[in-house]
Order: C-alpha cells, then sequence, then structure tokens
C-alpha cells in the first residue's frame, strides 16, 4: 500500500456539481491538490474543464459542493486566496490598449510586488519576450499574448497556480521552452498547479498527475505512465481519445478503472 500523501492541500473540490438548465456540467466533482504537485485536469470540449475552472476561479458559483484553497472555503475567502493564487489562459486577453509593460505594472501593483519593474524585466526575459516590453498588448500575435499572460501569472509568486492551455498557439520550440520554465518554476517554488491541455506532450512532461472528465465525472486519475499501462491504448492521446469517444477507459488486467 502506498503510503498517504502528507503534503498540504491547496485546493479541494468536494462533490462539486453545477447544473445549467438541468444538465449536470459538473456531477460529483471531487479532488485535491497538493503544494508541489501538477495536476493536468483532461477531458474533450464540454467535457466539463472550463465550468470547474470557472467554479475554481469562483467566477461562477456551484449548484451544491463545497470547494477549498489553503484550507480555507473559497468564496468566503476569496480575495485572501486570490493573493496567494494567479491563472492564466490563452484564452483570456489582457487591455489591448495597454502596452505590455503597462499591463504588467498595472497588475504588480494590484498583487503589491515589491520591486515591480525588476520583477517585470526578470520575468519578460524568461519567457523570452524583453522585446515586446512597449508593444501594444492588443497587437501582439496569440503566441506571443500567451507568453505575456504567463508572465502576469508569475507576477506575484503564487503558491496556486491555474493555467488553462498555457501552451496553445505556441510553435513546438517555443511550447518546450516554455514546459521547461513552468516546470523548472513549479519545482524552485514548490508551487501546486491546475494544468489543463489538449497537448499530450505538455501533459506527459509537465504533469505528476492527471484527471480525465467526461460528461462532468471523473472517469480516470492517476499518473499519465499510469493511465496508459491499465487501458488497452498505446499512448495518452490513444487514451483521450478513446475517453472522448466512449466515455471509459480501457483495462487489460480485468479490473474496472478509477472512478
Amino acid at each position: 500500500m502506498a503510503d498517504p500523501d502528507t503534503r498540504e492541500t491547496l485546493l479541494e473540490a468536494v462533490e462539486l456539481t453545477r447544473e445549467f438548465d438541468g444538465v449536470k456540467a459538473l456531477d460529483r466533482f471531487s479532488f485535491k491538490l497538493r503544494r508541489g504537485e501538477v495536476l493536468g485536469l483532461l477531458g474533450a470540449n464540454g467535457a466539463g474543464k472550463t465550468t470547474a475552472m470557472h467554479c475554481l476561479l469562483g467566477l461562477t458559483l456551484p449548484s451544491s459542493g463545497q470547494l477549498y484553497a489553503f484550507g480555507q472555503p473559497l468564496h468566503s475567502h476569496r480575495i485572501a486566496i486570490l493573493r496567494r493564487s494567479n491563472f492564466s489562459s490563452s484564452y483570456a486577453s489582457l487591455p489591448g490598449n495597454l502596452k505590455v509593460w503597462q499591463n504588467l505594472l498595472v497588475f504588480a501593483r494590484i498583487y503589491g510586488v515589491a520591486q515591480p519593474k525588476q520583477k517585470i524585466a526578470g520575468l519578460l526575459e524568461l519567457l523570452e519576450v524583453s522585446h515586446l516590453s512597449d508593444r501594444l498588448t492588443g497587437q501582439l500575435s496569440a503566441g506571443e499574448s500567451t507568453r505575456v499572460n504567463l508572465c502576469k501569472a508569475f507576477l506575484n509568486d503564487p503558491e496556486l497556480l491555474m493555467l488553462d492551455e498555457p501552451t496553445a498557439s505556441l510553435d513546438p520550440d517555443i511550447a518546450d521552452k516554455v514546459r521547461k520554465v513552468v516546470r523548472r518554476l513549479q519545482r524552485e517554488r514548490n508551487i501546486g498547479i491546475l494544468y489543463t491541455s489538449h497537448n499530450m506532450i505538455d501533459i506527459e512532461e509537465v504533469c505528476d498527475r492527471v484527471i480525465f472528465l467526461h460528461k462532468g465525472r471523473i472517469v480516470a486519475e492517476g499518473s499519465p505512465a499510469d493511465i496508459v499501462k491499465r487501458s488497452t491504448e498505446q499512448s495518452l492521446e490513444n487514451v483521450f481519445i478513446k475517453i472522448a469517444r466512449s466515455g471509459d477507459l480501457e483495462n487489460t488486467n480485468g479490473k474496472e478503472p478509477t472512478p
């Protein structure tokens, strides 16, 4: 029997359910994200990932269930929790009428970042976008905007980070660099990260553990390698396709998949 994980729980959902017009986008969704762990949240479009993210960010309220961050109820301690957290999505844009450095300075002041200009310069260099500092954010390409968003996400040295498709719109070379930066910072700072992606290379290189959602319910959970072993598929990509199409994880050992 494996030893229990004694690391601090940074984020927890308990029986989280969210209904829209009688349809359950999330159905009794429960998980724990621990300090120092990268947890991948996977599933086809419509599986419930976006709804889960919105609930975890406090953008929408669950129909039932509980949410905790740093051991506190999320909705009654939201401001204190947000000070210790951050978020980045390839589909959420920063104000386009501000220059890159202006956008980042605004957020640095919101987070109370010490020596904000030095912090911004260091992150721009780390993500290889220093040359974009004086560009209007609205004039950036999708890939450039993604990397600037990641700079914003690391501004306040978050303990808890939620990344939604962080390598979308990036070419393979830049995507590889971003994965390595994210993993390096995560390990150096012992961050807990909730990570969504449709890119299984991302998941296999970055995530310690993954959860597959189908129609709002967990259908598989474990390390990427463990899930492949428990299936009849040869790769995580094929497991993703299998679950997207059938909602189930095949198993060659005659055992039921982990719910």
